[in-house]
């Protein structure tokens, strides 16, 4: 059976009790385990597929709460290491009145950002697939260990997927940002942008002739969401849409990693898997639609993951 690894944060995300207000002004907050790389192996998990997390967490009772609702969900979390040398992260959000978000982190350093290159992986499968995003590439031990695991991945024959997912209050250097992200695209074989990201990290307007630059290195194909209007993947001779869903969103928290982890799970267990996805493009990306919609209508990230049955009862 194959498994995602997926690497990189595992947080805490503070979320207000009130929307429409500025995060200054917000009174009280729920605790939510979150973090794009927990969630993405969360939302593997929740839908039935195998799934690692690979960070680690501060000695805290933060890194408990991490620990105990990762495996609640079902992800592995024999990969995920305890520092005594910083804490786990925070992460403060603000919501719009369309549940739209604003961050603030409290992690300089935090534990994962500190996590080596040592307990990774030993045998990877051809099957597999590697999951990372851009907040643990800020120079640091855990942006080595993610090279170290890219270059696992290639060697083995695996599966690697870049989402960018760019969180600015992390780089005061927004040029390093940008740098940072395409020196690592050429290294994956599946790039998930969003609308929002596009043009900042290709520096060109026109969305058609922007994703066609991203086909450089490994890159086999590029998934483009929109949101509500639903997602696109691009190959280099063709592209297919998926329409999106129309829910009433309570929180977008964790959508995008809900839907990229949705994409996941059914590239599972294939081989020849970019084939796979250019054959079952549409039911693919309507699948994961589905997914990603459907979080949005909870608060937080990983309590409001669906399975299987939770979208037949919405969806059919």
């Amino acid at each position: 059976m194959s498994a995602l690894f997926a690497i990189g944060e595992a947080l805490i995300d503070f979320i207000p009790q009130t929307k429409g207000v500025k995060l200054k002004e917000v009174k009280s907050f729920e605790t939510k385990v979150g973090g794009a790389p927990a969630n993405v192996a969360a939302s593997v998990a929740k839908l039935g597929g195998k799934s690692y997390l690979i960070s680690q967490l501060g000695v805290d009772a933060f890194g408990d709460l991490i620990i105990d609702t990762l495996e609640d969900t079902g992800v592995n979390t024999s990969y995920i290491t305890r520092s005594n040398e910083a804490n786990t992260a925070l992460a403060f959000v603000s919501l719009t009145l369309e549940g739209e978000r604003d961050f603030s982190f409290y992690r300089n350093p935090s534990a994962d950002m500190l996590r080596t290159a040592e307990n990774l992986p030993e045998q990877i499968q051809p099957e597999d697939i590697m999951h990372f995003s851009s907040v643990d590439l800020i120079p640091s031990p855990m942006k080595d260990t993610h090279i170290a695991l890219i270059d696992k991945f290639h060697e083995a024959g695996g599966l690697v997927i870049f989402d960018p997912n760019l969180r600015f209050p992390l780089w005061p250097d927004k040029a390093l940002l940008k740098e940072t992200v395409q020196t690592f695209m050429p290294k994956a074989h599946i790039l998930k942008i969003s609308d929002e990201e596009l043009e900042f990290i290709t520096g060109i307007k026109d969305v058609n002739e922007a994703i066609q630059s991203l086909f450089i290195g490994h890159t086999e194909a590029v998934i483009y969401t929109e949101g509500p209007k639903g997602a696109t993947v691009y190959f280099k001779d063709h592209t297919v849409h998926a329409p999106g869903e129309v829910v009433t969103v309570e929180d977008t928290t964790g959508a995008g990693d809900a839907f990229i982890g949705a994409v996941i799970y059914q590239l599972l267990n294939k081989t020849q898997q970019i084939s796979y996805l250019k054959e079952n493009a549409y039911d693919i990306l309507a699948f994961a639609n589905q997914v990603g919609a459907y979080t949005t209508t909870g608060k937080g990230a990983i309590e409001s993951l669906p399975n299987i049955n939770d979208l037949k009862l919405r969806f059919s």
